[in-house]
C-alpha cells in the first residue's frame, strides 16, 4: 500500500520516491532472507525442510555424500555441516534464494530495481519454492543469476551449470535460452503457445509418454513427477488445471500487449519472454501429470520479470509511474487472493 501510495504521488524519478524505493528494497530483501532462513523445522508446515534436516544432521554426524543426482546442492550442504548450524544453512538456502533476484533486478533497472524485487517476492510460487521446494527454487534463482551476466558468457555458463547440478529440472530453461539465441520472434513463439493448450487437452497423456520416455525419464524424480508417482510436492490435485492456466497467461498476455500492442521491442526481453513461453508451453503439455506443478515453477519463476520489464525499460502510460503501482498491486492481491480465499 505504500508503494502505491508514492507511484500515486510523486513522479518515478523523484527524489523522494528513489529514496523510498532503495530503503524500503534494502529492508524487504533482509527481511525475506531472515523470514524465510530462520523459519522453524517442519515437515508439516514447510515440505521438504524436514528431509533436508535429516540429511543435515546426517552430514554433521560424518556421513558420506548421498548419491550423485544434484550433487551440487549436496556437496554445499556437506561443506556447510562443518561449520555452521542447521538454521544457518537454511538461511544460506534462503540467500541463495533471493539475492539473485535482487541481482537481475539491479542489472536491469539500475535504481528503479526495487519494483521488479517487489514482483519477485509477491509471485504466487516465491513463498512455496522458497520454504518447500527448496532445490528446485535456489536452481532457478541460479538460472537468473546467470541471466544476470548476459554479456559474460563464461560466468552465464557456469551459473547455468550450477543450476542444473541443484535440479535437473534446470535444463529446461536452460534449453529454451539456448533456443532464443538462434531463433527469437515472440510472435511465433505466442502462436506455439497458444497451440499446447488444444494440443494438451486432445493429447496429453500422449505428450506425458513421450516425454517419460525420451530423456526425462532417465531421471527418477523427474519420471515421478510425469507419472504421478512422486511423494513431494505442493498442489498436486490432478486434472487439466485451468486455475494455473489463468495465472501462467498473465505473462502471456503482457508479453503480448507490450510487444504486439505497444510495440515495446528488446532483444533480451523477447529472449526472457521467449523462454518463458517455451517453458509454459512444454507444462501446458503434460498439465495432466501429477505434480506438474514442479514444471510449472521452471516458467512461474520468470514470471514477474516479463510482466515487469518493458514498464520499468519504456515510459508506455501517461501516468506510467502510477501504472507501474496498479500491476504490482494486482499481481500482489492475485497471490493474496489464491492463498488465503481460493486454497484457503
Amino acid at each position: 500500500m505504500l508503494t502505491l501510495l508514492h507511484t500515486r504521488i510523486l513522479k518515478l524519478d523523484d527524489p523522494k520516491n528513489i529514496n523510498f524505493i532503495k530503503v524500503a528494497g534494502l529492508l524487504i530483501l533482509v527481511f525475506s532472507i531472515l523470514y524465510i532462513g530462520q523459519r522453524p523445522i517442519s515437515g508439516r508446515y514447510f515440505g521438504d525442510m524436514r528431509t533436508y534436516s535429516i540429511y543435515y544432521a546426517d552430514y554433521q554426524s560424518g556421513s558420506p555424500i548421498k548419491g550423485t543426482k544434484d550433487i551440487f546442492f549436496h556437496i554445499f550442504m556437506k561443506t556447510c555441516s562443518y561449520f555452521v548450524s542447521v538454521h544457518t544453512f537454511f538461511t544460506f538456502c534462503a540467500m541463495i534464494y533471493i539475492l539473485p533476484m535482487a541481482r537481475i533486478s539491479k542489472v536491469l533497472f539500475k535504481e528503479y530495481w526495487y519494483y521488479a524485487f517487489f514482483m519477485f517476492l509477491v509471485s504466487f510460487s516465491f513463498w512455496a519454492y522458497g520454504a518447500n521446494g527448496i532445490r528446485n527454487g535456489a536452481a532457478g534463482s541460479l538460472f537468473l543469476l546467470g541471466l544476470s551476466y548476459k554479456n559474460n558468457k563464461f560466468i552465464m555458463g557456469l551459473c547455468f551449470f550450477i543450476a542444473v547440478s541443484f535440479h535437473k529440472t534446470m535444463f529446461l530453461p536452460i534449453f529454451a535460452y539456448l533456443i532464443t539465441l538462434v531463433y527469437n520472434e515472440p510472435k511465433t513463439f505466442l502462436k506455439g503457445w497458444l497451440a499446447c493448450i488444444p494440443l494438451s487437452l486432445v493429447l496429453g497423456s500422449v505428450f506425458i509418454t513421450i516425454f517419460s520416455s525420451i530423456g526425462f525419464g532417465d531421471d527418477d524424480r523427474l519420471a515421478g513427477y510425469l507419472s504421478g508417482q512422486s511423494e513431494e510436492g505442493t498442489f498436486s490435485s490432478t486434472g487439466f488445471r485451468w486455475d494455473f492456466l489463468f495465472h501462467s497467461a498473465f505473462a502471456v498476455f503482457a508479453g503480448w500487449y507490450f510487444v504486439i500492442k505497444k510495440k515495446f521491442h528488446d532483444k533480451f526481453y523477447f529472449q526472457l519472454l521467449n523462454t518463458y513461453l517455451i517453458c509454459n508451453g512444454f507444462w501446458i503439455l503434460v498439465i495432466n501429470a501429477n505434480y506438474s506443478n514442479r514444471f510449472a515453477y521452471l516458467s512461474w519463476f520468470m514470471m514477474a520479470i516479463v510482466i515487469i520489464y518493458p514498464l520499468l525499460k519504456q515510459r508506455l502510460f501517461k501516468d506510467h509511474h502510477f501504472m507501474i503501482g496498479k500491476v504490482l498491486f494486482v499481481y500482489f492481491m492475485f497471490t493474496y487472493l489464491m492463498a488465503y480465499v481460493f486454497y484457503a
